[in-house]
């Protein structure tokens, strides 16, 4: 993973492509953050995406994303078990972690 910000010259930098795994200049791909907020800047790591792929993305709102694949145990467990469970949070009223008043 390579760090960004605002006022750093990504010129000559090479990046890999989370999507596809092609290494391409920075200049040439599109910064990924998985928390869906790119313009808090500070302290942060993006990882990224090259235009091709960042094209073929849906571009949606993803808010709560994130949380409930990491609830669903998205690359820590089986697909059954994953999809079960991420069925299981898509379908509730709560987001994964919070209880219900």
């Amino acid at each position: 993973m390579t760090t960004s910000t605002l006022w750093t010259d990504d010129s000559d930098q090479q990046v890999t492509c989370i999507a596809c795994g092609d290494t391409v200049d920075r200049e040439d791909a599109r910064e990924y953050d998985k928390h869906g907020d790119r313009w808090s800047r500070e302290g942060k790591a993006f990882e990224y995406l090259c235009k091709p792929c960042h094209r073929e993305c849906c571009h949606q709102n993803r808010d709560g994303l994130e949380e409930t694949l990491v609830a669903a145990g998205a690359g820590r467990t089986d697909r059954k078990t994953f999809l079960e469970r991420y069925c299981e949070f898509a379908t509730e009223d709560t987001e994964p972690g919070t209880t219900e008043s």
